[in-house]
């Protein structure tokens, strides 16, 4: 008997210090965090005019247009997001026999634009940059990181 009402006093103790932690509110300061500098990344992608599928001359250039963009994008995803490279070496006999190298570099790139485009000869050429204070304002935009300032419990 003495054992059960010990029990139930523990067992109600600890339902009313656990009820307590409840009458507690809580105000939670945050704060979001700039870095001190933002660098502008810069890239050129280039496309060979004359390979390019097409009939007529400003066929070829308009796509020579297109590849050397797409190519300036690669170059700054390579930037931002880096390379990965996949690498293969088989040896038999102490004689490397075959040998594969592939990269692959995947990203989504926010904010850039295209500063030139231009032709050189029988090559084409567009220059992008990306702001990498404009993908900061792009992701603050979207996520709201932030960090605990202060937490004050009333």
């Amino acid at each position: 008997m003495l054992k059960s009402i010990l029990q139930t006093t523990v067992i109600t103790s600890c339902l009313i210090l656990s009820g307590c932690s409840q009458l507690f509110d809580k105000h939670v300061e945050y704060e979001y965090q700039t870095p001190d500098s933002f660098p502008v990344l810069q890239a050129i992608g280039y496309a060979p005019i004359s390979l390019q599928p097409g009939t007529t001359s400003e066929q070829k250039a308009i796509m020579a247009m297109k590849a050397s963009k797409l190519e300036a994008y690669r170059e700054l995803a390579e930037q931002v997001y880096g390379q990965k490279v996949d690498a293969q070496t088989n040896v038999q006999g102490m004689v490397a026999n075959n040998d594969t190298l592939k990269v692959r570099v995947q990203g989504v790139v926010r904010g850039a634009k295209v500063t030139k485009s231009y032709a050189v000869g029988d090559m084409y050429a567009t220059e992008v940059e990306l702001d990498m204070k404009l993908v900061h304002d792009l992701y603050i935009g979207q996520t709201k990181p932030r960090s605990v300032k202060k937490v004050t419990y009333f």
